[in-house]
């Protein structure tokens, strides 16, 4: 299985409001989201509050083959929360 790593742009977001707003490609076989997969550092606020400017979360994108990670890599990085995406080998 070949893996996406993304790095999601929280500010002004609650929670992991910002991962439910990404477009997921198509063909993704598993997609995982938290502080696990990198992170800006600790939040330094309450969980009911909006992340801060700068703040961003990792996220792991599963796909069956190289391939298909390439062309999800392009997906995400056309989206204005995505930060960087790479595939990791």
């Amino acid at each position: 299985m070949a893996i996406v790593r993304l790095k999601i742009d929280v500010a002004g977001t609650v929670g992991d409001e910002a991962w439910r707003q990404i477009q997921q490609f198509d063909q993704i076989q598993s997609a995982d989201f938290g502080p696990q997969f990198g992170s800006g550092g600790r939040c330094n606020h309450s969980p009911d509050k909006p992340h801060v400017k700068g703040e961003w979360i990792g996220a792991e994108i599963g796909l069956l083959t190289p391939l298909l990670a390439q062309y999800a890599v392009s997906h995400y990085l056309e989206q204005e929360r995505v930060l960087d995406a790479d595939v990791v080998e």
